[in-house]
């Protein structure tokens, strides 16, 4: 089974590589399943309904969130009728949404999706370890689901890669988005769980995380209030992983790093078809 997952997709430049790239990369890589992070599509700050309906159309599977989940009030509204929209599962109980999606990728397998969301330099949610361990309870691997996608949002790299060592073995990948720049500890765990502390943004990466570099730099030299953060507007990057899942087990068996568009090195999986 052919996996991948793509990072925060920031404002247009972000939505825009989606819509151009993932069409293709779907036929190119035979991919069975794609899930995207969201939580910034619409500006840098949150999701839309329209926007979503756009990345489900250009061929994820399953869209994610964050900590921006509710910048787009009407997101409170929509995201109950849209189950492949999967907010944070440690939100307290009454949030609007759903934690986590079974979905059927390609070739027929259950995928389990789950989003929490960290509380280190984070809104103060639920605990996101016992989040984790009710949904995979509730659907375990090689039981219930043949592949099971963990995105962690957060900000602290020592708290996703507990959760990685957690779930290892019981998860198909554990991923952190949040941050915007890929992170080089991309693995797989000594139980098999595919593993990278940060997948990066889809974006314009000539930016401060996505957004234009000028009002971000004034705020670091001047500390005071200015105008509100825009987002950048040249050319998008994809930037996320590719997993390969075992068909038997669900555990992973290769990852590669996933890197398409200007300024930063390119990186793809060996998957180009003849």
């Amino acid at each position: 089974m052919r996996f991948l997952f793509l990072g925060d997709v920031v404002g247009r430049p972000g939505r825009v590589a989606v819509q151009e790239r993932l069409p293709r990369l779907r036929q190119q890589w035979k991919l069975d399943c794609v899930v995207i992070n969201g939580e910034n599509a619409a500006g840098g700050f949150g999701i839309t309904e329209a926007i979503c309906d756009e990345l489900l159309a250009a061929g994820a599977d399953a869209v994610t969130l964050g900590n921006h989940s509710w910048d787009q009030r009407e997101a409170l509204v929509f995201i109950e009728r849209q189950d492949r929209l999967v907010r944070p599962a440690n939100y307290p109980k009454g949030t609007p949404g759903r934690g986590a999606a079974v979905i059927e990728a390609r070739n027929g397998a259950r995928v389990l999706v789950v989003n929490v969301m960290g509380r280190i330099y984070m809104d103060a949610l639920d605990d996101p370890f016992q989040a984790l361990e009710r949904e995979l309870s509730a659907c375990p691997l090689g039981e219930v689901a043949d592949a099971v996608i963990v995105d962690f949002h957060a900000e602290a790299t020592s708290e996703k890669q507990a959760a990685g060592h957690f779930l290892d073995g019981r998860a198909s990948l554990v991923v952190g988005t949040h941050t915007h720049v890929p992170t080089a500890d991309m693995r797989i765990l000594p139980g098999g769980t595919a593993y990278q502390s940060d997948a990066g943004m889809c974006g314009d990466y000539d930016s401060i995380l996505g957004m234009q570099k000028e009002e971000p730099i004034r705020r670091f030299l001047q500390k005071t209030p200015g105008a509100r953060l825009e987002a950048a507007s040249g050319e998008g990057s994809l930037s996320g992983l590719a997993v390969e899942i075992d068909d038997g087990t669900g555990l992973a068996r290769g990852v590669w790093p996933v890197r398409l568009g200007p300024h930063l090195a390119p990186a793809a999986p060996p998957w180009d078809e003849a």
